[in-house]
């Protein structure tokens, strides 16, 4: 399962896909028992392997009981974090964890333009988090995603990773949700922009003596949307306020966990991917661009 458990984040991303930021929480998002209740379902029906983005999932204080939860009943975790609540304290929470993957943002190889990108973020205490994950045995991953802005400096932020200790340098094409998608025109690179990216970054990864990892996720929005469509995940995605969608892309909620168990909520999802509507709004969605914008809201698929 990929859980958004706020959407309450420090920084103000230019490019954020879920339109994240200091005053962006939703009004009801899941209490601390509310919380904690899902994730002991998830352990009860033995799901393997839980990822947790946002907002910032480390600002939550009850995160860390909801993390707790899951390990003892069994899950990996991956944490998407913008890697400005690592202190000592929770560094020390996160090696009791042993969480299968910490993802940072890195989106520049300067402060100037990881935090031009990034308002809110700091790009030292960033590159800190990364270096003391990386001497405490986590193996972080850093997270770079390709913008006008930043694109020059990818291979350079590639090779920041490497000195700050990072296993994995993560990217791909600039999903076009959130606020990426309403600032389209000036944050999108080119399809040959980002081909000569990928190029440049292979040419680093060989410099690099292939360490760390140079993991470039293959697929925009639009074909991962159609791929989804003949061979879905076996993956639900739980919103801040308990709703559970598809995937982030498509704004149907399928069930609402505040009302009924995790269980119903996996029926549902099986039986959501063969539904007309959700079928409709893919292959609209190929040629009709705006519909791309509602990526974030939760409709219902009766009312659709």
């Amino acid at each position: 399962m990929a859980w958004q458990i706020t959407n309450r984040c420090a920084c103000r991303c230019q490019h954020c896909c879920e339109e994240s930021g200091p005053e962006r929480g939703w009004k009801r998002e899941l209490s601390r028992d509310e919380a904690v209740r899902v994730a002991r379902e998830a352990g009860e029906l033995g799901i393997p392997y839980a990822a947790f983005g946002g907002g910032e999932p480390l600002g939550i204080p009850h995160v860390w009981d909801v993390f707790e939860t899951l390990v003892s009943g069994g899950a990996l975790l991956k944490i998407e974090t913008d890697g400005l609540s690592i202190d000592e304290r929770a560094l020390a929470r996160l090696k009791e964890l042993k969480p299968a993957s910490i993802q940072i943002s890195l989106d520049g190889a300067t402060a100037e333009v990881h935090e031009a990108l990034r308002p809110g973020s700091r790009f030292q205490d960033v590159a800190k988090a990364i270096e003391n994950l990386a001497a405490a045995g986590l193996e972080p991953e850093a997270v770079f995603i390709p913008t006008k802005l930043n694109i020059a400096q990818a291979p350079r932020a590639y090779e920041l990773a490497a000195s700050l200790g990072a296993r994995v340098f993560a990217t791909g094409p600039l999903m076009r949700l959130g606020r990426a998608a309403l600032a389209w025109e000036r944050l999108a690179p080119s399809e040959a922009e980002w081909a000569s990216c990928v190029a440049a970054l292979e040419e680093t990864r060989h410099k690099l003596g292939g360490f760390p990892k140079l993991s470039v996720y293959p697929w925009d929005i639009l074909t991962e949307m159609r791929t989804r469509l003949e061979s879905p995940q076996a993956m639900i995605l739980v919103v801040p306020d308990g709703k559970v969608k598809l995937l982030n892309a498509l704004p149907f909620a399928i069930a609402d966990l505040r009302e009924e168990p995790l269980a119903a909520a996996w029926e549902k999802a099986k039986a959501a991917w063969g539904s007309t509507e959700v079928r409709d709004f893919i292959r609209r969605a190929q040629t009709d661009r705006a519909l791309l914008r509602h990526a974030n809201e939760c409709w219902s698929l009766s009312s659709r």
